[in-house]
């Protein structure tokens, strides 16, 4: 039996039919061990490889979205989800337990019990990302309205940092409530 046919990454792949998008499922020749590495199977960038990770917040569980060069900042993720307690790494079994899906292989979609998401803004410098399709050797291709789309996460800027030097953030889009050309009474610009 192919790896790309195993229960959690075929329970991937039915998420992603029933969220209408096409199965993009791709079987990576050894499983991923960082970001670089699977850039380079994949011809792409490390930061469009999307970590999905778990992090306990109180007694709430909560999946961020992270660019694959860039790092959570747990000292911001209780004030992204408006959420109050000590923000940890929860085990292996309370991730698979909680979403069917081992701590190291979850998929942004198809989890058992949904949970509260947050993408970091870094993510829109890709057209497409890469995200992990249940097991470590598989992926699968999704852009970022999708993936904010069928997450219901919201755009973060606070929840994450380049890992190493300086990455050039998507501007922040004006619109016509905030424009940065209003004059407020009392306050000289």
């Amino acid at each position: 039996m192919a790896i790309s046919d195993s229960d959690p990454v075929k329970k991937v792949r039915q998420a992603l039919k029933a969220a209408g998008l096409d199965d993009k499922v791709v079987e990576l020749s050894a499983p991923m061990e960082t970001a670089s590495a699977t850039a380079k199977e994949l011809d792409t960038e490390p930061g469009a490889i999307l970590q999905t990770l778990i992090y306990a917040i109180g007694k709430r569980m909560v999946m961020v979205l992270v660019a694959g060069d860039h790092q959570p900042v747990e000292g911001n993720l209780g004030a992204a989800f408006f959420l109050e307690g000590d923000v940890r790494k929860p085990d292996n079994s309370e991730v698979s337990g909680l979403l069917g899906f081992a701590a190291d292989c979850v998929p942004p979609l198809g989890l058992d019990h949904p949970l509260p998401v947050v993408i970091d803004r870094s993510v829109k410098r890709f057209k497409h990302l890469y995200a992990a399709a249940g097991d470590p050797q598989c992926v699968f291709r999704i852009s970022v309205a999708e993936l904010k789309r069928k997450t219901g996460g919201i755009i973060s800027w606070n929840v994450a940092e380049p890992m190493e030097g300086e990455i050039t953030q998507p501007p922040i889009s004006r619109t016509k409530t905030f424009t940065g050309a209003r004059k407020v009474d009392g306050v000289e610009v």
